[in-house]
C-alpha cells in the first residue's frame, strides 16, 4: 500500500471519531496553542533550516519574509487557533425543521465533509491555521505543503500531533505529506477513495494544477484579479483613498486589487489624484492609450497580459472606459470571480453594478480589501472561494461542513 493510502485510511477512520468529538476538539485546540508557546524554540531551529534553503535557492525577499517565524508570529498563531476554539461548533447545528402531514419530524443539521485535502505553498502558518479550522468543523485532514517550508511544517505538525492525542482524540486527525515531490501531490488529487474534497491556497498556477488535474471535488480559492471601477459621479478623493488601500496596504494578497477602471468623464481630473496617491509607495502604473495621453510616459503601456495578470506587487494596471457598461464587460472578461468594486454617488449604477457583475464579494464605495472572514464577522477562514459550488466566498467553520437529513418518526411507512 502507497504511503498516501495509508493515510487516507487513517484520516478516513480519525473522521468517523472526531464526528461525534464534541468538547474535546476544543481541549485539543487549547493544547495545541499551548504547546506551540511552549515549543517556540524548537519550531524556531527548524524554520531557520528553512530560511537558510531559501536563501541559498535565491528566494526573493518577500517570500523570505512569508516564510519566517519568530516568537511574535508563534504567539499570533497560537492567539488565533484560541481564536477557533471561542468559535461556536457548528456541527450538530440544526438549520431548518418541519413535521410532515404523517407525523415525520424532519431535521436538517451540520455535520462534517470528512477527510479534507489542503495543498498550499510557502507559508508554514497556514499548517496550523488549516490543521485546526479542519479539526473544529470536525474534519480529518491531509496537508501537502511547499518544499520552501517543510522544516517548519513538519515540526508544526508533530506539535499539534501531540497536542491532539493529549486531549484524547486520534493524532491522525491531522496528517501531513512529507515528500514535497510533484508525485506526492498527484496521488493526493487522484486519493478518491479516502477525500471528500481538496482545497488548494496558493497562486494562479497551483489553483489551475489541482482544478485541472484533481480527481476528487475541488474548492477553488484565492486566485484574485480584482478590480475598482470609478464612474463619473465618483468622489475623486474617496476613488482615490480605497484605490490606495485596495493595491498598496498588503499588494500580495487576493484581495487586493489589479486593475482599475475609470470612466471617461472622470478620467482627467481623477487620474492625476490617484496617481498622487500611489507614488507614495511608488506603484507602477501600466496603461492604456487613454490613460497615458492624461498621465504621460512615467506609465507604462499596457498590453492584453495585463488585464489577465495577478501581479501580487506593486504593480497596477489602468484602463479608461466610456460607460458603465464596458466597465462591467472588462470585469466580467478578466476577473477571477474573487472581489469587485465600483466607486461613485449614482444609486442607480450601483445596483446595475452589484446585480450584474458575478464575484463573491461586490462592494460599492468600500475597498476590496474587507474580503476576509474575520473582518465579515465570519471568524476564522481557510480561503476564499471563488466557485459557486458548494461555497463561494469566505470559507470558514460553517463552510467546512455539509448537511444530514435526520428523519424521526412512530413507524410510518410509505
Amino acid at each position: 500500500m502507497r504511503i498516501i493510502d495509508e493515510m487516507g485510511a487513517k484520516a478516513k477512520a480519525a473522521s468517523r471519531t472526531l464526528a461525534v468529538a464534541g468538547e474535546k476538539k476544543n481541549d485539543a485546540l487549547k493544547a495545541i496553542a499551548k504547546a506551540l508557546i511552549e515549543n517556540q524554540d524548537k519550531i524556531i531551529e527548524a524554520n531557520k533550516l528553512d530560511l537558510e534553503n531559501g536563501e541559498k535557492n535565491g528566494l526573493s525577499a518577500a517570500l523570505i519574509d512569508r516564510l519566517r517565524l519568530d516568537e511574535g508570529r508563534i504567539k499570533g498563531v497560537a492567539d488565533g487557533v484560541l481564536e477557533v476554539a471561542a468559535l461556536p461548533d457548528p456541527i450538530g447545528t440544526v438549520i431548518s425543521g418541519s413535521t410532515r402531514p404523517n407525523g415525520m419530524e424532519i431535521r436538517r443539521v451540520r455535520v462534517p465533509l470528512g477527510v479534507i485535502g489542503i495543498i498550499f505553498e510557502s507559508r508554514p502558518n497556514v499548517t496550523v491555521d488549516a490543521a485546526v479550522l479542519c479539526l473544529k468543523s470536525g474534519n480529518a485532514c491531509i496537508l501537502r505543503g511547499g518544499k520552501e517550508a517543510i522544516n517548519s511544517n513538519k515540526c508544526l505538525a508533530y506539535i499539534m500531533q501531540d497536542a491532539i492525542e493529549s486531549a484524547g482524540l486520534d493524532k491522525n486527525c491531522v496528517q501531513l505529506i512529507e515528500d514535497t515531490t510533484r508525485q506526492s501531490s498527484v496521488e493526493l488529487m487522484e486519493l478518491t477513495e479516502y477525500l471528500d474534497v481538496l482545497i488548494p491556497r496558493g497562486g494562479k498556477g497551483l489553483i489551475r494544477a489541482v482544478v485541472e488535474n484533481a480527481k476528487v471535488p475541488v474548492i477553488e480559492t484565492g486566485a484574485g484579479n480584482c478590480h475598482v471601477f470609478v464612474d463619473e459621479s465618483a468622489d475623486i478623493d474617496m476613488a482615490a483613498n480605497i484605490i490606495y488601500n485596495a493595491k498598496t496596504s498588503r499588494p500580495s494578497v487576493c484581495n487586493a486589487i489589479e486593475t482599475i477602471l475609470v470612466h471617461e468623464n472622470i478620467a482627467e481630473k481623477a487620474l492625476p489624484v490617484i496617481k498622487a496617491r500611489l507614488d507614495e509607495k511608488n506603484v507602477e502604473l501600466r496603461g492604456c492609450e487613454k490613460t497615458r495621453a492624461i498621465l504621460g510616459d512615467s506609465v507604462k503601456p499596457a498590453d492584453e497580459s495585463d488585464w489577465e495578470t495577478e501581479y501580487g506587487d506593486y504593480i497596477l494596471a489602468v484602463k479608461v472606459v466610456s460607460s458603465i457598461d464596458e466597465a462591467m464587460a472588462h470585469i466580467a472578461k478578466y476577473s477571477t470571480g474573487h472581489s469587485e468594486c465600483i466607486v461613485t454617488k449614482d444609486f442607480k449604477n450601483a445596483k446595475i453594478f452589484t446585480s450584474t457583475v458575478d464575484s463573491a464579494a461586490v462592494y460599492v464605495n468600500v475597498s476590496t480589501r474587507f474580503t476576509d472572514g474575520g473582518m465579515f464577522g465570519l471568524g476564522a477562514e481557510i480561503g476564499i472561494s471563488t466557485q459557486k459550488l458548494h461555497t463561494r466566498g469566505p470559507m470558514g467553520l460553517n463552510e467546512l461542513t455539509s448537511v444530514k437529513f435526520i428523519i424521526e418518526g412512530d413507524g410510518q411507512v410509505r
